[in-house]
């Protein structure tokens, strides 16, 4: 049987908020605006995620159009969702980056494959045994939307090649 339009159901969204004073109030606005119910969050400011923002989690009560509403809100106002629900991002895969990572803008890089694909990175690991300037390697924890493991590789693949980096791709699929 089909909820109801007006059915209220328990959401979870996950954020990742530059750590700038307000940037919380903003993040939470939609919540507000479109009538949902705030439950909890969860502001981990003592930890920040790959690309150096503070991780968030949001649980809130709203109709399912009320929670669409609110997802097209924060990602319209510029607010990087990580996660709303279980099926926006429910595959994942692992991959490695070898080469002058540091040199060639690792920020650059994650920024890339945030913006190319139906991805995000949510962990990374950086190893330069003998210094930045040398060959490092970065592996690489992405959730992609489902059905987006193939276009977030190609994405992947083109910034390798620009950058002159060697991908080593998947080590794992799915669950991690």
């Amino acid at each position: 049987m089909k909820d109801d339009e007006n059915t209220v159901n328990a959401y979870m969204i996950r954020l990742e908020l530059v750590d700038e004073p307000g940037e919380l109030l903003r993040s939470l606005r939609p919540i507000s605006e479109n009538g949902a119910n705030l439950l909890s969050i969860f502001h981990e400011r003592g930890s920040v995620t790959p690309r150096g923002h503070i991780p968030v989690e949001v649980d809130l009560e709203a109709t399912e159009s009320q929670y669409e509403a609110i997802v097209a809100d924060l990602q319209n106002g510029g607010i990087n969702v990580i996660q709303a629900g279980e099926e926006r991002y429910s595959e994942s895969l692992v991959c490695v980056l070898s080469g002058h990572i540091v040199d060639t803008d690792l920020s650059d890089t994650l920024s890339q494959i945030q913006d190319g694909s139906n991805a995000t990175v949510t962990d990374l690991s950086l190893s330069a045994p003998q210094g930045t300037r040398n060959t490092s390697s970065a592996r690489l924890r992405l959730a992609v939307e489902e059905g987006g493991v193939s276009e977030t590789l190609e994405t992947i693949r083109g910034i390798a090649d620009a950058k002159d980096l060697h991908l080593i791709e998947p080590l794992t699929r799915g669950e991690l």
